[in-house]
């Protein structure tokens, strides 16, 4: 692996061809094949683009989805190879892409060295044998897919069966020419995880290598346990888990019940072994029934991403908890050469300050989600309300689960839902109060499957006539430390500590921002119940509490630790634990009261 960082998925347009950017530099990204529609759309972009003729694929086609996905990726796979090979012929010379992928490569990392050694040598014929050792010894970064198990829609095939969006995404990826991982997140998704069997390219060879590899994005240790047995069962195994801050991270939010990042990482370091051992003998037992041998475990990595801010940090969590990688996302929403941000939500999120990022009720999926209080996505939706005409228009229909009024599932942000919602809240004869706060939960929905796919057309030119252009966008709170727009390398360079992009910013450890996060998480929960709380949700809250005082009390035992900070920055973060543990103190009678 060329690089200690991968930059996660982010939304659906977002990332989508981040590896058309990145990937010949060695970095990893994630692209989301939930939105075939979006994908087809830029599989045309991309062929147009390189003088090529786009042959569509037709949605009376068998298996239109799934083949959207398998030829987006073949030919995302076709640019990357054909951008890695051109740079590998490229001279070193200064300005070139070959240098540029030296220059981005950590002070750590063997190449780098074998690099600098190159360009010290005075002997022309040893640097020329050192050049093409290390030609030789370059790596592409990972072209890796995500899908959310949740965005799980049945759709009827033309054969007859019944296949969800996310098996038909699944069946793109695994029919594809792309050999890397699939990242799942979002749950266990049974249906899913049980049709990954049907794809041999899941399976090791007698090396234990795979072709595609399976990577679970999980939030703490025994879901992915349980999520790992369930697939070690069936012959599959997890390469990597990809542990993701509950709180602290962009997109989707889960609370995990008060489980903090710290107290997690410690406890996958400190059973990983026994984990491997537990799972290869399932494993194991599984594939000898498909007539494969192994003689040990595939290799497993650990990872992490969310909230991560500085390279100090960084450094420390790959050191401490002895992880394979980080992920950096929200960041890179400020890096256009990496990511797909029109100009007006750039300009916007560089610009903008902490209270303009909060998690919202916003999306129809009823999880948490981080929100952009000034983006565009945002304006249409109060815009729409003031006209009296809230809800979304429901094209895509991925997020449509609700039967309340319909016998066909529709979209709790359309404006079909909302209408037929308002009418029946109108019917209950409510205080203005109390009809104004209900009305408010009811339009705070928004279409995301639109939302989150308008910037790729923004930013490539390709939205058509009548398409709205307001952008939903959902970056982690820890965007809001980082002002302005940067290039791949300043970012790249921020990672790994050749530059500081954050300057003077005063900015809590991501511990510290995730623990604050989680209180202020439970307060708003146990307000919004304060007037009927039941036993079983005060149990909840309480749980809650207690498990976010074992990670404050994990954290006092951690800060004497982190040595490659100053005693002042020790200090600091000890007092503020301090302070929101003082914090959680104060809801205890609160919680108390509504037992």
């Amino acid at each position: 692996m060329s690089h200690t960082f991968h930059i996660p998925v982010l939304g659906l347009a977002y990332s989508v061809d981040t590896p058309v950017k990145v990937a010949r530099y060695g970095i990893s990204s994630v692209v989301s094949i939930v939105d075939d529609i979006l994908i087809e759309r830029m599989r045309q972009f991309y062929t147009e683009k390189r003088n090529e003729t786009f042959i569509p694929i037709d949605l009376k086609e068998i298996d239109f989805r799934s083949k959207r996905i398998t030829a987006y990726l073949n030919l995302i796979k076709k640019i990357v190879d054909e951008q890695f090979e051109e740079l590998k012929k490229q001279a070193f010379e200064k300005g070139s892409d070959i240098v540029r992928y030296f220059e981005l490569l950590p002070n750590s990392s063997p190449l780098k060295s074998k690099y600098q050694q190159m360009l010290s040598k005075q002997d022309s014929i040893v640097a020329s044998a050192l050049e093409q050792e290390l030609r030789d010894e370059m790596q592409k970064g990972e072209i890796q897919v995500n899908i959310m198990a949740k965005v799980d829609r049945m759709n009827p095939d033309t054969n007859g069966e019944q296949l969800s969006d996310s098996l038909t995404a699944l069946k793109g990826f695994a029919e594809s020419q792309v050999n890397s991982a699939l990242v799942l997140s979002a749950g266990m998704n049974p249906r899913l995880y049980s049709y990954l069997e049907n794809f041999k390219d899941f399976f090791p060879d007698q090396n234990g290598n795979f072709k595609k590899s399976i990577i679970l994005k999980v939030s703490d240790f025994r879901s992915a346990l349980i999520q790992a047995k369930f697939l070690a069962k069936k012959g599959l195994w997890v390469s990597e888990f990809r542990i993701e801050s509950g709180l602290n991270c962009g997109g989707h939010a889960f609370a995990t019940d008060g489980y903090l990042l710290g107290p997690i990482l410690e406890e996958f370091k400190s059973k990983k072994q026994e984990m491997i051992d537990e799972l290869f003998e399932m494993y194991n037992k599984a594939i000898l029934e498909k007539e494969i041998q192994l003689n040990h475990a595939p290799i497993m990595k650990i990872s992490v991403q969310g909230g991560i801010g500085t390279a100090d940090e960084n450094e420390f969590l790959l050191k401490h908890y002895q992880l394979d990688a980080t992920g950096w996302g929200s960041p890179f929403l400020l890096v256009p050469e990496a990511t797909n941000v029109d100009e007006e939500t750039l300009e916007l999120l560089s610009t903008a300050e902490k209270d303009d990022f909060y998690v919202s009720a916003s999306s129809p999926l009823g999880i948490p989600f981080n929100n952009f209080k000034k983006s565009t996505g945002e304006k249409q939706r109060l815009e729409r309300i003031e006209k009296g005409r809230p809800g979304s228009p429901c094209v895509k229909k991925y997020l449509s689960t609700n039967t309340e009024f319909t016998e066909q599932a529709i979209c709790t942000a359309s404006r079909e839902y909302q209408n037929l919602k308002i009418k029946q809240l109108e019917a209950e004869g409510l205080n203005p109060e109390e009809f104004q706060s209900k009305f408010n939960e009811i339009t705070e929905k928004v279409c995301l499957c639109e939302g989150l796919a308008t910037p790729a057309y923004l930013k490539n030119g390709i939205i058509k006539p009548k398409e709205s252009t307001a952008v939903t966008i959902c970056p982690g709170p820890n965007i809001a430390y980082f002002s302005g727009k940067f290039s791949l390398d300043e970012m790249v360079n921020h990672i790994y500590g050749k530059l500081n992009l954050l300057n003077d910013v005063d900015r809590p450890n991501l511990f510290v921002n995730e623990l604050n996060l989680y209180v202020d998480y439970l307060k708003k929960d146990i307000s919004k119940h304060l007037q009927d709380m039941s036993d079983k949700k005060a149990k909840y809250v309480s749980k809650f509490k207690e498990q976010l005082q074992i990670g404050i009390d994990y954290y006092k035992q951690l800060v004497p630790k982190i040595t490659d900070q100053t005693e002042v920055y020790r200090k600091k973060m000890l007092l503020e634990i301090e302070e929101i543990e003082e914090q959680l103190q104060h809801l205890s009678p609160i919680i108390s009261q509504g037992v």
